[in-house]
């Protein structure tokens, strides 16, 4: 080890400039890579959810949420599977490992959730299969406030909503 840190000792403008190339690339690379103001991030997580209005919490488990977990236990790629069971209501959630396609996950996971339905109770809501999206979750949140009528407010905040929904890239407001 002494003999490198020697070498490096001896030789500075060789360390120098490799220092100085590995920095150049290193800022090239950063400022060629392709950057997204608001990229579309899929996460690869299903959820679950049944409900059967009147039974007790051992009773969600051992009705819904036991019969699910066997089914969707035989999905490909699932990388980890949690469940809540509570007074009418059961769910399962889902994760799979990172690069999976989505579409084909979901697909696997509603045939699974079929395939659970017999096994089910009769008086059993229909099973609802939903994708964790990150697009559907808000990404800025604003409040309005001031010395102004309820009336002035309202007509201030649709104004804002309009505009904002005129700008491009805005799904909604």
């Amino acid at each position: 080890m002494n003999a490198v840190i020697e070498a490096a000792f001896n030789r500075a403008g060789a360390v120098i400039l490799t220092l100085l190339v590995l920095s150049g690339l290193g800022l090239a690379s950063y400022i060629e890579i392709p950057k997204e103001a608001a990229p579309d991030v899929d996460i690869p997580v299903t959820y679950v959810s049944v409900s059967y209005e009147g039974i007790s919490p051992e009773d969600s488990e051992r009705l819904l949420v036991k019969p699910l977990e066997k089914h969707l236990r035989s999905v490909e790629g699932l990388d980890s599977m949690s469940s809540v069971a509570s007074e009418g209501y059961g769910a399962v959630t889902l994760e799979f490992a990172a690069g999976e396609d989505i579409d084909l996950l979901i697909a696997d996971v509603r045939q699974a959730v079929d395939d659970a339905k017999p096994d089910l109770p009769a008086e059993a809501d229909e099973p609802k299969v939903t994708e964790v999206s990150l697009s559907l979750f808000p990404i800025l949140t604003a409040a309005l406030y001031g010395p102004v009528s309820e009336r002035e407010m309202v007509t201030a905040a649709r104004d804002i909503k309009d505009k904002l929904e005129a700008l491009p890239g805005v799904l909604e407001v």
